[in-house]
């Protein structure tokens, strides 16, 4: 061999060392480098993460990333070069002369570097096991730059959300402008740096969601982001720092948050290892009244509601006349002027399970008490609210809020716990305010203790028409709890009649009376005389002869005979209805118009009047939230095609779930409306509902 040949060679084997040693490992010193050719990354010790170069979506854009490790897939948590792709393979990252982690593209041009304070004598680049990629000293702890101080739209168990105040750096998510471009979005998710902290979601510049304050235990408008078994969640605001981070609990749970742009939300995942994929159990904003300032000033949202915006009590709509969605947010006025400074014509009203309001306007001390907190709040004109801002351990700390009032929401009654924050607003003249409180519950004690003799007056009058008016002492027992239990319980009982079982089975006749309820109120379905048993790969079957109860059939059944899962789908959007409003589809609710329950309740749905329909025996006790999304689902049960209506998997996954669910079509009902040819002599069964109790023999 010659000497050039020698020469080759060995430049050729240091190339290979360069590039390959580190390779499999999770770290590469100042004498290596990253490039992008096949099999070349860094692997954390644990083998959760992977560092290298990646395509996303359909581009041919390179970029340097981070994606876990040994998930089919690729879901990447960093990028390195978002908003400068190179556009061919000739990528490397390297720690350059200087000490510097750099990644240099075509013509060994910069296409990212690290935004570094410090240089290191022996720098080091490693990728943790957490996946946070780090630039630090060899054989020491320290580290001069890390990728979990500029995150990209992914948040990562021990990632800081929020501000060192020290350099200023602002640690903050934002979304990829689509899945096939990582570079910057306008939506942007961080820490607003108030005197009294808070989480803001941006559009651009424009406000789109805020999280309310943290109160100790939780942001005060997302009680949802509380410990839970697989993880806890950690504040730290001082001098120094103010953020927001996440630590695992079961280490071998996998969870990530995500900005997803397309569809402006932060959605939180967990991977479900037996079903190979990413489950959302979160995302933020979740309804209406999270959107931002949608009432205006002194404007309380809440779901439900028709209108959604109404106002805080005291207050009126500014404009009777335009109190209307495109109006909501000028908000509301008092209804009495404050005569500030006279203390004497002025006070404070409490509230309790409110969203706090905007904190732009405030101010925190935390070692003042409440009463110290409402001296200082009645003492100053300007202060129009207060509040402990920390709720552990019976309150402390005070918080006061200036100016106009805004962003407020009634969160939902599960929500309001022992770790919720009550607010005190200044009003004028408060003991009238009080004085009205008192009247309305005379007159609620008053109008109660009427019904009542009414009642006993109309017992015998009850016991005759006890078949026609369903048993209202039966159905009082049966409190939204007990109802939604019910409804969980038979959605999981067709579940398993049409995915679990080993042969799928279509009940075709389910209906209220074919629902047995045991001593402990647990539902049985029940009556599989019209059921048929699909074997193999059916899905669905045809028949001339047509079984069931009208009123309960989909319209594909009834007309042409048609039935499948999703034919079960549509009576179990009809029984839902039903427990929802204690009535029977058959009711002709508006004689003039013939229309029976589902016309009926997709009129008030559009109308904006969802909670017209509860059934009266649940107002005490129903979680509107609840209500309005069972209400949704069992419109999207009864869409008119097939196609359109959910599997009874999806079902489950909206009962038990918070994610948004999509905007139903107007659904259908064939009550009332006449058979096609093709199902001549229909076999209907007739329906009463029944309670039985179960008892061994």
């Amino acid at each position: 061999m010659d000497i050039f040949a020698s020469v080759l060679l060995s430049s050729s084997l240091l190339l290979f060392y360069f590039v390959f040693s580190d390779a499999a490992n999770n770290s590469i010193s100042q004498s290596q480098s990253l490039r992008d050719i096949e099999n070349a990354t860094l692997v954390s010790k644990d083998g959760g993460f992977v560092l290298g170069f990646f395509s996303p979506g359909n581009s041919n854009n390179r970029y340097l990333g981070i994606w876990y490790n040994n998930i089919p897939g690729k879901t990447v948590v960093w990028v390195a070069n978002r908003g400068n792709p190179i556009t061919d393979s000739s990528g490397m990252l390297m720690v350059n002369s200087s000490g510097s982690l750099v990644l240099l593209g075509q013509y060994s041009t910069f296409a990212w570097s690290a935004n570094q304070t410090k240089v290191a004598k022996n720098p080091i680049v490693q990728l943790l096991d957490s996946g946070n990629l780090v630039l630090g000293e060899e054989n020491e702890d320290n580290y001069f730059w890390q990728s979990f101080d500029y995150p990209s739209d992914t948040w990562l168990a021990g990632m800081k959300l929020g501000w060192d105040r020290r350099i200023g750096l602002d640690r903050r998510l934002t979304a990829w402008k689509s899945p096939d471009d990582p570079s910057p979005g306008e939506l942007s998710w961080g820490i607003e740096l108030h005197n009294y902290p808070e989480l803001a979601m941006m559009k651009g510049s424009q406000k789109y969601f805020r999280s309310g304050p943290w109160n100790g235990h939780f942001f005060s408008g997302m009680a949802e982001l509380q410990d839970t078994p697989l993880y806890n969640f950690k504040f730290v605001s001082n001098k120094d720092e103010v953020y927001f981070m996440f630590e695992m609990i079961e280490k071998s749970a996998i969870t990530r948050a995500v900005l997803n742009q397309s569809q402006s939300q932060y959605q939180r995942y967990v991977w479900v290892e037996e079903k190979k994929e990413w489950s959302m159990f979160l995302n933020l904003p979740k309804d209406k009244c999270d959107t931002y300032n949608l009432c205006g000033p002194y404007g309380n949202c809440i779901m439900g509601e028709s209108p959604i915006c109404q106002c805080v009590e005291g207050f009126k709509p500014k404009s009777l006349q335009t109190w209307n969605p495109e109006e909501w947010d000028k908000g509301c006025v008092r209804s009495t002027q404050l005569s500030c400074p006279d203390k004497d014509k002025i006070g404070f009203v409490q509230f309790s399970g409110l969203k706090m309001p905007d904190t732009t306007n405030s101010w925190l001390n935390e070692s003042v008490n409440l009463e110290e907190c409402r001296v200082k709040c009645l003492n100053d004109c300007n202060c129009m609210a207060y509040s402990n801002s920390d709720t552990k351990n019976g309150g402390s700390g005070c918080a006061m809020w200036f100016g106009n009032l805004i962003d407020i929401r009634q969160m939902a009654a599960n929500k309001q716990d022992a770790n919720s924050q009550d607010i005190y607003i200044r009003m004028s003249g408060t003991e009238q305010v009080l004085k009205n409180k008192q009247k309305r519950k005379v007159i609620v004690i008053v109008a109660v203790a009427i019904a009542v003799v009414f009642g006993v007056l109309l017992i015998p009058y009850c016991i005759c028409k006890r078949k026609s008016l369903r048993d209202k002492t039966r159905a009082n027992v049966l409190g939204w709890s007990m109802r939604f239990n019910i409804i969980c319980g038979i959605a999981r009982g067709l579940l398993y009649l049409h995915e679990d079982s080993r042969l799928r089975i279509i009940h075709r006749d389910l209906k209220a009376s074919n629902v047995l309820l045991d001593s402990k109120m647990s539902p049985k379905i029940s009556d599989f005389g019209m059921a048929r048993i699909f074997g193999g790969d059916q899905t669905e079957g045809n028949t001339d002869r047509v079984v069931g109860t009208y009123g309960y059939m989909a319209p594909e059944y009834a007309i042409d005979g048609l039935f499948s899962v999703k034919s079960d789908v549509y009576s179990f959007g009809i029984l839902l209805l039903e427990i929802l409003s204690g009535k029977k589809n058959r009711r002709s609710f508006h004689p003039s118009q013939g229309l029976n329950l589902v016309a009926h309740a997709w009129n008030l749905w559009k109308d904006g009047k969802p909670l017209e329909l509860i059934d009266t025996c649940l107002e005490d006790s129903c979680i509107l939230f609840e209500f309005v999304r069972c209400l949704r689902i069992s419109f999207l049960c009864l869409q008119q095609h097939h196609e359109d209506r959910p599997n009874m998997s999806s079902v489950v996954m909206m009962l038990h779930g918070e994610s948004s669910l999509p905007e139903p079509k107007e659904p259908t009902s064939l009550v009332g409306k006449k058979l096609s040819s093709s199902s001549e002599n229909p076999s209907l069964s007739t329906n009463e509902i029944t309670i039985t109790l179960l008892k061994a023999r």
